[in-house]
């Protein structure tokens, strides 16, 4: 009898794995559910210490597919940043792990999305975007490319919203983008962003096999394997590995520590791009958008941005695992507090 293979807390892969997919056969969702079940096993992150959330959307289906030990929050739709917010407020340990849409982010939750960046939520946010609403019949979505045609109806007239873009800019400490047939890029990334502490976006292109999967989509599986303009080649070395292990040709690549001591490694593949560099990112999704073509890897990375925990100077001890007579003020502070309201 073949010994099942174990991570570094001792775990099989099926203490990751969740319920069989309901989704199309061949969509690309289903390759980024797998990814996450590799990534969290991988790292060796303890099921019952991840926190699956969501909204409304294919998208938001995906968490019944994986992780099925893990706590989980399907939320309403476009709210599941806000109700991530609340949740690492009261438990800060928790490892946080929030799937979206295209939809659910760029239309209806796009606000939620601005103010949990501005916030830097200490969650790894995934957008499978597809360019349409899978659930509906699929219509264009906002990020959907201007000239990008799915498989019934007109050409995509309108411009399309760049949520990597959107994310650099309000200066999100983690910023990628990938593909769902890009399984070891794809992974690299999701293991990296799930050691990083802070907000990592990760939106990765994921065809949808039922609207738009034709040569005229720009997110069809063809238009982006021929389209694809990688940044780097990447690998992740686990804090608990030595980098020895890893056989990399000397002065081919740079090292980016993770807050955990974690390693990504970036070998350049023809670019000069720096992901320390605001600049440098946004004229690469720029320069990708102009000439029709969809840049992949890590864009961004910023290590020292506060969390939205540091910020509002929370205690070591999560707000959940605290005595009542911590949390509850006293009658004599709350009248010394309103006093001081009141004089001013």
């Amino acid at each position: 009898m073949t010994a099942m293979k174990l991570n570094v807390i001792d775990l099989e892969k099926t203490e990751y794995t969740g319920g069989k997919s309901s989704l199309c056969p061949g969509c690309g969702h289903d390759q980024i559910s797998n990814v996450i079940i590799q990534a969290a096993w991988e790292n060796g992150i303890e099921p019952q210490r991840i926190a699956k959330m969501s909204g409304i959307g294919c998208s938001s289906k995906t968490p019944a597919y994986f992780l099925g030990n893990s706590h989980g929050f399907n939320t309403v739709h476009g709210r599941m940043p806000s109700v991530t917010t609340g949740a690492n407020m009261v438990n800060k340990e928790l490892s946080f792990i929030a799937v979206s849409g295209d939809g659910d982010t760029a239309s209806i939750g796009i606000g939620q999305f601005i103010h949990a960046i501005r916030r830097n939520v200490d969650m790894l946010y995934i957008i499978e975007n597809n360019g349409v609403y899978g659930l509906t019949k699929g219509q264009y979505s906002a990020t959907v490319e201007k000239g990008s045609k799915k498989k019934k109806g007109a050409v995509n007239e309108q411009p399309p919203i760049d949520l990597c873009a959107m994310a650099i800019n309000l200066g999100c400490s983690f910023v990628a983008r990938s593909f769902s047939g890009s399984k070891k890029q794809l992974t690299a990334l999701v293991k990296a962003a799930m050691s990083h502490r802070g907000m990592a976006v990760i939106d990765i292109i994921s065809p949808c096999v039922t609207f738009a999967n034709n040569d005229e989509s720009y997110r069809s599986y063809n238009y982006v394997k021929e389209n694809d303009e990688v940044l780097h080649i990447l690998d992740y070395i686990p804090h608990f590995s030595p980098i020895e292990e890893v056989d990399v040709p000397e002065g081919e690549y740079q090292e980016i520590q993770l807050f955990d001591g974690s390693t990504l490694r970036l070998e350049t593949v023809g670019s000069d791009h720096d992901p320390r560099d605001v600049v440098s990112a946004l004229r690469a999704v720029h320069e990708a958008e102009q000439a029709d073509r969809h840049v992949t890897g890590l864009l961004y990375y910023d290590s020292d941005v506060p969390t939205a925990t540091d910020a509002l100077g929370l205690t070591d001890t999560p707000l959940i695992a605290l005595p009542e007579d911590q949390l509850r003020p006293s009658k004599e502070s709350l009248e010394l507090l309103n006093a001081g309201f009141r004089a001013a």
